[in-house]
């Protein structure tokens, strides 16, 4: 083969020490003091001590999430240390709802060119998310793909690993007749949902910069997805509280469906929702249906909780305390009509 002829990795869209540079600038962002973590990065995988002081009977609760579409819009106006708090918070919040203490997250970054920069600041974003929610970023994986994923573009997934106590598991066997269902305020729209904005950002870009509450549109809609940890945690214990559910994609419907069990049903009134101004202006600006709308996003509920009638009170203190606003919403009651499914709504929605 001719000199000229001749290939390398860099040339096919690799660059292994532009790779490895970056990867050794990561080091900083996984500095932890967590003592459980035994090694660091460089290692082929990560070690992570196995015993669980507190816990007579220790379940791992393990979960896998990504950002969705919000990541494009997130890369594309340069909000990437919030993306990196959109990944983490989402993946806590789905086993923090069986009463998990997340323990350690591991990353992915798959892109179609790895610039360092833009890399480090997502992995210190996501290990500053973590330490945030009392957790480790323990490392991952970084993945260049030429050819596969366009320059440019960034796909961000993680994985969680957290503790419970097997007796201490909440997921919704105790709910009862009677229980009331306590929606938690999330701050918008989350990470779901972003599909439909970025169709309706094609349609009328100058709505990014309209006013929503004072803010540009675009402002609002990045807010990083809201945690409920910290929130929630002095309440697993409580006896009352008999089942979370986390509102993404499916809304309260697609999601309080599964928790609720058999010979029970969620009713839901609508007319006590409080849907943040960023649900007006997506309602009216894209003429969604309100079906539409309530199958997408919380709609202002981030979180439910399905507590016993004594514990209502309570909880709403311990909430606010934490500076998260609730209101109760519905109630469960007995069904004999499986067809009539877990959840129905009430009333109507207050735009």
């Amino acid at each position: 083969m001719a000199e000229s002829e001749r290939l390398s990795y860099a040339q096919a869209g690799v660059d292994i020490a532009a790779a490895d540079a970056a990867k050794a600038a990561m080091a900083a962002s996984l500095e932890t003091n967590d003592r459980r973590v035994l090694n660091r990065i460089g290692a082929f995988a990560s070690l992570f001590d196995g015993r669980f002081p507190g816990y007579t009977d220790p379940v791992l609760v393990l979960k896998t999430e990504e950002p969705g579409s919000k990541q494009k819009l997130a890369f594309a106006h340069d909000r990437i240390e919030g993306i990196g708090h959109d990944l983490v918070n989402h993946l806590i919040n789905d086993i923090i709802v069986m009463g998990a203490e997340p323990l350690a997250v591991q990353d992915a970054i798959i892109c179609g060119h790895l610039d360092g920069a833009v890399v480090n600041r997502i992995v210190a974003s996501i290990a500053d998310a973590c330490r945030a929610q009392g957790c480790t970023l323990t490392g991952g994986e970084t993945s260049e793909q030429p050819g596969v994923i366009e320059a440019g573009t960034y796909i961000l997934v993680a994985n969680v690993v957290g503790v419970v106590e097997r007796s201490k598991i909440i997921h919704g066997a105790t709910i009862a007749a009677g229980d009331r269902v306590l929606a938690v305020a999330s701050n918008g729209l989350h990470t779901n949902g972003y599909s439909l904005v970025r169709t309706l950002l094609a349609r009328d870009p100058g709505l990014a910069s309209v006013a929503v509450d004072g803010e540009p549109f675009l402002d609002v809609i990045l807010r990083p997805h809201r945690p409920y940890y910290a929130a929630v945690r002095d309440l697993f214990a409580e006896p009352g509280l008999h089942g979370m559910a986390h509102i993404t994609g499916g809304g309260i419907e697609g999601n309080l469906r599964r928790i609720v069990p058999d010979g029970l049903r969620a009713e839901i009134n609508l007319a006590l929702l409080r849907p943040p101004t960023i649900f007006h202006a997506i309602r009216e600006r894209g003429n969604v249906e309100d079906a539409d709308m309530l199958r997408t996003y919380n709609l202002g509920a981030g979180l439910l909780l399905v507590v016993a009638p004594d514990m209502l009170a309570q909880a709403q203190a311990h909430l606010a305390l934490q500076d998260y606003d609730s209101a109760p919403i519905g109630e469960i009651v007995a069904s004999d009509d499986p067809a009539a499914g877990k959840v129905e709504f009430t009333g109507t929605i207050g735009w």
